[in-house]
């Protein structure tokens, strides 16, 4: 420990730092800055684990384990106050911030156990964010991590859970986000008060709960489970959207490459348990501006699509089990009417 002056109480066995200290951890190499910091010594029958208490914004560099055992990149802490306990505990208090190159946090309080526990706690209008190539950020009433190593390795946003990737736009009671070597490869949303529902740039997703598997970086499968239902793009005229449905729903996805540059695309929908869909084909007959509509059931509905930089659209829908449904198709339209005319006039034909 560095210090322009310090004083040693016996009584309490305390120590007092004051101005410019620099503290650093041996055991763990993680060091603590700031204008003061008190040091309360562990001895017997007066306290059974050394404690620090440091005021005045102090600035902590906590150095995490890598796979290998070495020292990782430091996450950089920052609060009003501070206090740790033994070498692995630590509570802040007061705009906190946590900053790394791929990694940014917020919150009014901050509870860390990187010991036995493994576990922490952002509370107070958190806001967590990953900026790495991966970039996420995450919100909720509470934010709870679990550690291995001192790295986080899973985050779990608890009430009106918020989560924005490159992805997804996704809300939900309870978001949980899975890190694997600080890469984000699987996304969970589960509650009642606020279903999850999930937005990407061509898709609507809802259901009681939602997996959003990314291994690599890469999006390859979105589950919906329990009043499942998944929407595709919105038409150009009314919003409305394709869908399908089920107790179930799974999105397969593809990765092709235009320019250099990996894009997800959608390659399958299977819908399994009281599945049903929706989806409309736009006419190539002249005078029919209106699409087809088509409505199905059964016990299974997988929709294979047409995949690639210049393929879109539906290639393929296959029906299983108790199978129903309808097809209709609106008449051409005559000189004298509307394409609303050809809702009201023109009864559809099955």
């Amino acid at each position: 420990m560095d210090a322009d002056r310090g004083t040693y109480y016996r009584a309490g066995e305390r120590w007092e730092a004051r101005g410019n200290v620099v503290t650093e951890n041996q055991l763990n190499g993680s060091t603590l800055s700031g204008p003061m910091l008190d040091y309360l010594r562990a001895v017997r029958g007066v306290r059974d684990s050394l404690e620090l208490w440091a005021t005045g914004r102090p600035t902590i560099r906590s150095i995490p384990r890598d796979s290998s055992g070495g020292r990782g990149e430091p996450y950089v802490i920052v609060a009003d106050r501070v206090r740790m306990r033994g070498n692995d505990r630590m509570w802040a208090g007061g705009k906190v911030t946590i900053d790394r190159s791929d990694f940014q946090a917020r919150g009014d309080s901050l509870f860390l156990d990187t010991g036995a526990g493994e576990r922490g706690d952002l509370v107070g209008s958190p806001v967590m964010r990953g900026t790495g190539r991966d970039s996420f950020e995450l919100k909720g009433t509470r934010i709870a991590l679990a550690l291995d190593k001192s790295a986080i390795t899973y985050v779990t946003a608890l009430g009106q859970g918020h989560a924005v990737s490159k992805d997804v736009d996704l809300v939900a009671d309870t978001i949980g986000l899975d890190l694997e070597d600080e890469k984000l490869v699987q996304t969970l949303a589960w509650g009642d008060s606020l279903a999850p529902r999930g937005l990407t740039a061509d898709y609507e997703i809802l259901g009681d709960s939602l997996a959003f598997d990314t291994p690599d970086e890469v999006l390859q499968q979105v589950r919906s489970f329990g009043r499942a239902w998944v929407g595709g793009t919105p038409d150009s005229v009314g919003g409305e959207r394709d869908w399908m449905s089920g107790d179930t729903v799974v999105a397969y996805f593809t990765t092709w490459d235009s320019a250099g540059t990996a894009i997800s695309a959608l390659e399958k929908l299977d819908a399994r348990g009281k599945a049903r869909s929706y989806y409309r084909v736009a006419s190539e007959r002249a005078g029919v501006p209106l699409p087809s509509i088509n409505y199905a059931k059964g016990d299974r509905i997988t929709v294979q699509m047409k995949t690639g930089s210049q393929q879109r659209g539906v290639e393929r829908v296959d029906i299983r089990g108790q199978v129903d449904g309808v097809h209709l198709e609106p008449f051409a339209l005559k000189p004298d009417t509307t394409a609303a005319d050809s809702l009201t006039r023109a009864p559809a034909r099955p």
